[in-house]
């Protein structure tokens, strides 16, 4: 019973209106009457998709092979096109000839679909326009040849490249910024006019079950609809207009319904909060580059809110940030070769285009994506990052020099995708000390699944052996926590400060305070309410850790712990971290379990 009432409670904190968008969906695609079922088209084989131009620089030579990089860091090589059906880690392939609505979305075979989408997002399409661009010989060929391959081996609507309107949407908006760079936006070949309107056909019809998801999927297919559609009724396409409108519709409600008044976006992740935002500046630049009317004044602020929330979050130095929540390895828009986890160059679009600022003025390569775009450097430079309190989203960021610290607490008006609650990450920088674990995989079995998104895969404690909330399915927990007694980041004699607690569905009770001063990150944690045991547990940056009686060392740093309570454990395992998607590696985790409630402090001591 009680198991009933949770998940009664939770889908009533998911919504009615969204609930009855996901049903009505499946059951209008199932019975065929969606019209996503009905629609039909051609794609353009061994046609011109790009026309020959005048490079800006003189002729070089072949590039040879290509690089497809997966999820920022699986890197294979390739002459000709790829096996678009293929996964990539496996070699497995997957069915081509079904209508995407009767393949499955998880197929143990396959193992996980992500693997076969990501070399159909089209990334490949922007470097071979930069490479054209720069005078390569064979980079329009190039493009060209994988295009009108691509067309012949994922026919409209056949095929797992087709199932996901998001990925649909991802293509649409990586060609439009293809024609952008090669200036070939305004006189588009009729076969890729083409191929951009199969793509609108599809996305159309769904979008009300990627707005239902209340993330990514909406502002993505919103975004698509936006460029494509204005795109065509630009080159005298009566239908486009119809996708401009629905386009601009979405993409001024997701931004009223899903970025926060404090700049947070729904998903409560770094990644996908990036992915967000590059989306509404491809939507934006679009916009400007077509002499489009500008959207709401109201958009705009939320996404300047958007903005510095990401910048807050990134750490100058590296352009690394906390791995918080959830992460499927996505990037929009590849223009430079900075690595995947480098969130710069994205802040420093979103700057220029929404606040009219500059960031990083000394990171030249930083600068790449708006030279591409002909995007002018704004002449104001914003402030430095500070310690800030995002009450809506849970963040509590504490920063002192070049020491950066975070809480995060529950404050969920949607889903959550990790059981995090009071998670702290420490860097020094520009170094992440005490991290996150990250996602690896959708589609790894039930185990790693539940830890990766589970409570002991962060710097915060569990008890009891469970996680904080219930897990309901796959993306899906129950009993969303509410933070009690929180106290906003504030400063006083030179120590930052927060604090925040909660209580679980079971009355597990568990209070942080964080403290950043010089050198030092001090916590306190107050527990009660649980059955057998609390653990504490921080992961920690590799490197050769050593035990005694009141912490450990590594040389450099050392925590240090006290307990009101007696110790029944302290010792260093072995935990995992997913930096990258698919991607894990082995970390040192020092595990501190009490048996009755009590209060317990840790002090982290560090050298700048």
């Amino acid at each position: 019973m009680n198991s009933q009432r949770s998940k009664a409670r939770t889908i009533l904190a998911l919504g009615i209106p969204n609930l009855s968008r996901v049903l009505g969906y499946r059951l209008s695609v199932k019975l065929g009457i969606n019209p996503v079922r009905r629609i039909r088209a051609q794609l353009p084989i061994d046609d011109t998709f790009f026309t020959p131009f005048t490079p800006r620089g003189g002729r070089v030579g072949d590039g040879g092979e290509y690089p497809l990089t997966y999820f920022g860091w699986h890197t294979t090589q390739h002459r000709a096109p790829p096996n678009w059906h293929q996964n990539s880690f496996n070699s497995v392939t997957a069915q081509a000839n079904l209508p995407w609505w009767q393949i499955p979305d998880f197929d143990p075979k396959l193992g996980d679909i992500k693997t076969v989408w990501e070399a159909s997002r089209f990334d490949w399409v922007i470097h071979f326009a930069q490479q054209a661009l720069q005078g390569n010989e064979t980079a329009l060929d190039n493009l060209n040849h994988w295009l009108s391959d691509w067309c012949t081996h994922n026919p409209a609507y056949y095929g797992v490249n087709w199932k996901c309107g998001q990925e649909t949407s991802i293509r649409v908006m990586h060609l439009a910024f293809a024609a952008l760079l090669l200036q070939q936006h305004q006189q588009a070949s009729p076969a890729l006019q083409t191929l951009i309107k199969a793509h609108l056909q599809r996305i159309a019809p769904t979008i009300h079950y990627a707005i239902a998801q209340d993330n990514n999927h909406g502002t993505s297919e919103a975004a698509a609809l936006f460029i494509g559609g204005s795109w065509l009724h630009y080159l005298g396409d009566s239908d486009g207009k119809k996708w401009q409108r629905l386009g601009i519709k979405w993409l001024e409600n997701r931004a009223k319904r899903l970025i926060e008044v404090d700049g947070s976006f729904s998903q409560y992740s770094v990644n996908y909060h990036r992915v967000m935002l590059d989306t509404y500046s491809m939507a934006e630049h679009w916009r400007r580059c077509l002499n489009l009317p500008t959207f709401s004044a109201q958009l705009y602020q939320q996404l300047q809110r958007a903005t510095n929330w990401l910048y807050q979050m990134t750490q100058a130095e590296t352009g690394d940030a906390p791995n918080l929540g959830a992460n499927d390895g996505a990037r929009l828009l590849p223009l430079n070769d900075i690595d995947y986890r480098d969130f710069r160059p994205a802040v420093q679009l979103a700057m220029a285009l929404f606040c009219h600022r500059w960031v990083y003025s000394s990171k030249g390569d930083l600068k790449t994506p708006l030279h591409w775009l002909g995007i002018p450097i704004p002449q104001t430079l914003t402030e430095p990052p500070r310690s800030i309190h995002f009450a809506n989203g849970g963040y509590s960021l504490m920063r002192q020099g070049n020491h950066f610290a975070l809480l995060r607490f529950p404050c969920f008006r949607f889903r959550p995708s990790q059981a995090d609650a009071l998670h702290v990450d420490l860097w020094v920088a520009g170094q992440n000390l005490l991290r996150d674990a990250g996602t690896y995989s959708y589609n790894a079995g039930d185990e790693t699944t539940q830890y990766f998104g589970g409570t002991a895969s962060h710097n915060t404690i569990q008890f009891d052996d469970r996680d904080q909330m219930p897990r309901l399915s796959r993306f899906l927990f129950g009993e969303w926590l509410k933070a009690n007694d929180v106290i906003p980041v504030h400063e006083q004699h030179g120590i930052v400060s927060t604090a925040a607690g909660y209580c679980d569905y079971q009355g597990a009770a568990h209070h942080r305070t964080v403290t950043l001063s010089i050198n030092t990150l001090s916590i306190k944690d107050t527990v009660s309410g649980f059955t057998h045991k609390a653990v504490l547990r921080w992961r920690l940056q590799p490197s050769t850790w050593v035990l005694d009686e009141s912490g450990i060392s590594n040389g450099n740093h050392r925590i240090t712990i006290r307990s009101s309570v007696p110790i029944l454990r302290m010792e260093i395992t072995q935990g995992w971290e997913s930096r990258y998607y698919l991607q894990k590696t082995t970390l040192p985790v020092l595990e501190v379990e009490i048996h009755q409630a009590g209060e317990l402090t840790t002090e982290y001591h560090f050298n700048s």
